[in-house]
């Protein structure tokens, strides 16, 4: 089955925190509204999170995150689970501090690291971070809520700003 965006209407978003408080101008809801000229900021702190909550159990194949550069996470975490039970870690990734649409797919395999830099390959772990066409791999995942822990901020306050956030993959 093709994967679908399963970020919708009924999708429950919280975040750790938003900047100076001003949910219109800085709030969650414009990592998903699509448009380059608006994003979520959060307040100064040492680890910012945002937290999904599906309307039905969903099976997590991609997940699309664009920082703003110099506000970006050098470790991310991400947890997910099932309804009434407790979160537990998927994986964790390391994007790169740049403004691009960075990519993640899950495979089967395990290690690596794609960038699309002159055919450099390179391993990391199990997940990998590029732009455009490459990112991060981790295996599917089932779920009913998923969080990511952005730690490392690449601002001195420890600030981050989203541009976009997608999770694609199957409705259940």
């Amino acid at each position: 089955m093709p994967m679908a965006p399963l970020i919708c209407n009924e999708t429950v978003s919280r975040v750790s925190s938003v900047l100076n408080r001003d949910a219109k101008q800085f709030g969650k809801k414009h990592m998903f509204d699509g448009s380059e000229e608006t994003c979520w900021n959060s307040d100064q702190g040492s680890s910012q999170w945002v937290m999904l909550e599906f309307p039905q159990t969903v099976k997590v194949s991609q997940l699309q995150i664009q920082f703003q550069g110099g506000f970006a996470s050098q470790l991310c975490t991400l947890e997910g689970g099932r309804k009434g039970e407790e979160l537990v870690k998927i994986s964790d990734f390391y994007p790169e501090d740049i403004n691009a649409l960075q990519i993640s797919f899950h495979s089967h395999w395990g290690l690596g690291l794609l960038s699309g830099r002159a055919g450099h390959v390179a391993r990391i772990r199990h997940q990998i971070w590029s732009t455009a066409r490459a990112g991060f791999r981790t295996e599917e995942t089932m779920l009913d809520k998923l969080k990511i822990t952005f730690e490392n901020s690449t601002d001195f306050f420890g600030r981050i700003v989203v541009y976009r956030l997608s999770v694609l993959g199957e409705k259940l």
